[in-house]
């Protein structure tokens, strides 16, 4: 073989294994960027899936402070509680009271808000209630980590007593009077 062949040779092999070194980089390059963004991901799903339950709650819990404001000042007013309705309707007594505010849409949660007058929940009568029930529109799954939530910031953290706990069918209902 001529010299000048045998070099051509050995430079086209060092071409060759350096792109094979640089593809190899290239690879363990991709493998620690998944490696990290995997670690990010498992990091940040819990965060978002907290932030997410927190906002949820908050709005559930807006609303219910603004139902109870209307609901107790028609009380006051009236001497007595509306006549009870069926979830995700609104009772007409309310109507210039709640207007058009979230009562009638589904909640953050699922389900419809429910006006009960004089009604049983888990054996107790209670003269006037606010409950989140499920409708054929509006399917209520029980998340318990958001009803938690839900009493934490409107009542005592616990869904076995205070103003807002569980009722009948696993309802959540917030009590406006006993």
């Amino acid at each position: 073989m001529p010299p000048g062949r045998v070099h051509a040779d050995r430079v086209g092999l060092g071409r060759q294994s350096r792109r094979a070194r640089q593809a190899g980089f290239n690879l363990i390059q991709l493998m620690l960027s998944l490696a990290i963004g995997s670690i990010v991901v498992s990091v940040a799903v819990p965060k978002v899936k907290q932030s997410e339950r927190i906002s949820r709650s908050t709005i559930i819990v807006a609303d219910l402070r603004t139902f109870a404001s209307a609901f107790e000042g028609y009380a006051q007013e009236r001497g007595g509680w509306p006549d009870e309705q069926p979830a995700g309707k609104m009772p007409p007594e309310m109507n210039e009271r709640l207007g058009s505010t979230s009562w009638l849409r589904t909640t953050p949660i699922g389900g419809q808000y429910n006006w009960d007058s004089n009604q049983l929940h888990a054996g107790t009568r209670y003269k006037a209630v606010i409950s989140i029930s499920e409708t054929d529109g509006a399917p209520f799954p029980v998340n318990e980590e958001v009803l938690l939530e839900i009493d934490k910031l409107v009542d005592d953290g616990s869904l076995t007593t205070g103003n807002f706990r569980i009722g009948v069918n696993n309802d959540p209902i917030f009590i406006l009077q006993q």
